[in-house]
């Protein structure tokens, strides 16, 4: 069994850097890419042939528009929209409504990568 590929479009900086650290200790986790601007995502994804993103969305209250496309351009994508304070998440995917994590802990985040990844295979 292959390593769950993930892919980061998250900002700030710092939230980035934490979770690309966090995901890298993870033996059966990779980062395959870092994108900076949302608009580098879908061609990202293409290439990496990512299983997970993990967004930072601009207002963590609504559905970022980009998980639609994304989802309907990558129907087994699955989506973690972090917010940018850290604090929250919601989880997207096409076969099923959106699930909201209000406990984003390492092991929370990690648990909800493996889940996905457990899903793709």
């Amino acid at each position: 069994m292959g390593k769950i590929k993930v892919l980061l479009a998250i900002r700030p900086r710092m939230l980035a850097d934490v979770v690309r650290h966090l995901v890298a200790r993870q033996p059966d986790m990779a980062v395959v890419s870092d994108v900076i601007d949302l608009t580098e995502l879908l061609l990202a994804i293409r290439t990496t042939e990512a299983e997970v993103v993990i967004i930072t969305p601009a207002d963590a209250d609504r559905e970022p528009g980009i998980c639609s496309d994304l989802l309907l351009a990558y129907p087994q994508l699955k989506i973690m929209a972090l917010s940018a304070k850290g604090d929250t998440a919601v989880l997207y995917q096409s076969s099923s409504r959106q699930k909201h994590m209000d406990d984003v802990g390492e092991a929370s985040i990690l648990g909800a990568i493996r889940e996905f990844g457990n899903e793709s295979a």
